[in-house]
């Protein structure tokens, strides 16, 4: 009987907890919502991307560009 009891604990403490962070998120939506400054300027917080790849191991070559790729390859007029 009491191994009935404990599961029923633990499983009204699950659904305690869930039901408190459910709530809590709503509060923080509704926060966000209510409080937006401005739209993100174009640029900030963003790192730049370089062209870096990372580098092939010693044993496998790298393989060539593929053509559409090259630099100064023909297009399509």
């Amino acid at each position: 009987m009491e191994t009935v009891i404990t599961v029923f604990v633990i499983i009204a403490m699950i659904m305690l907890g869930v039901l408190l962070i459910h709530l809590l998120n709503g509060q923080h939506n509704e926060r966000i919502a209510a409080f937006h400054y401005s739209d993100a300027l174009a640029g900030v917080g963003r790192r730049s991307r370089k062209s870096r790849q990372p580098a092939s191991p010693p044993d496998h070559p790298s393989s060539p560009p593929h053509p559409e790729h090259r630099d100064g390859a023909a297009k399509d007029a």
